[in-house]
């Protein structure tokens, strides 16, 4: 180990008070929702959309997200334990504290809830709200994934990079500098949003429609794609596989992206 490489030992508990506790993952995972939902809110003032419909585009956001991730967890890296209890199993995906959560799953939920979303509010259009939501679940991925971090969980394999990560409060891995993949991730992440932003604030209403969606899918799970190299994998039975479950499941989501990227440009038109 070199001085350089860095001893991470932070608890992931901020504050316990008997049986209840803040932690700086739920933190933060709620930090995203209330930044988000100041972002959107600015976007709905700027395009002249009606507030009352924030609050109902959150409750959507929030439940999408929650159950698509868990939901998503469990079909991806569990799905074979349903058959061994499927009262607990349900009762387990469902009902918090949760142990694990899909970024797939929260995409693919989020897609499923703004579709729901966009049905009982005819005057928008699906795009239209999923180029607006990604802006602020790039926002979101960062915070989620600082607080993995936080966490000390989700760790990267072993690494002699200088700028390796031993993560104390981590007791399945061996006690090894590891690549910070967390920080990779939320750093992307980041960098995301505000290219996103960007964007948005060069085009705004005349944003192509499903421009933004589709480089959110393509560089958050493109990106994942290649993050996955340098991660310990999250299941046992991903040993021995060419590629691991997030791969796999990465793969049609960016196909998706660039598909929905083609067709944005093809429709496109702007007043730039």
């Amino acid at each position: 180990m070199t001085l350089a490489q860095i001893i991470w030992d932070v608890s992931p508990t901020i504050i316990k008070l008997g049986s209840f506790e803040i932690r700086w993952y739920g933190l933060l995972f709620a930090l995203g929702f209330v930044i988000g939902y100041q972002i959107i809110a600015r976007i709905f003032k700027i395009e002249n959309q009606p507030e009352k419909d924030l609050d109902a585009l959150l409750l959507t956001m929030i439940l999408s997200i929650v159950l698509g991730a868990r939901i998503g967890h469990y079909a991806f890296y569990e799905g074979h334990n349903f058959a061994k209890n499927p009262g607990l199993f349900l009762w387990d995906m469902l009902v918090p504290p949760y142990s694990g959560l899909a970024s797939h799953g929260a995409a693919f939920g989020v897609l499923i809830g703004l579709f729901i979303f966009k049905n009982r509010h005819k005057q928008y259009e699906y795009l239209w709200l999923t180029d607006r939501m990604v802006i602020v679940s790039a926002l979101g991925g960062a915070f989620i994934r600082f607080g993995n971090f936080m966490n000390s969980e989700i760790v990267g394999k072993a690494t002699d990079k200088p700028w390796g990560v031993i993560f104390k409060q981590n007791f399945e891995f061996e006690q090894v500098a590891r690549h910070p993949a967390q920080l990779y991730e939320s750093i992307s992440c980041l960098i995301l949003f505000v290219i996103l932003f960007f964007l948005y604030e060069k085009w705004k209403g005349n944003t192509p429609k499903g421009s933004l969606t589709g480089i959110f899918f393509i560089w958050i799970f493109g990106l994942r794609f290649f993050y996955e190299f340098l991660k310990e994998n999250q299941e046992a039975f991903e040993e021995g596989m060419a590629l691991n479950m997030g791969q796999i499941l990465s793969i049609p989501v960016v196909l998706f992206g660039v598909y929905v990227l083609i067709k944005s440009f093809k429709n496109r038109t702007l007043n730039v």
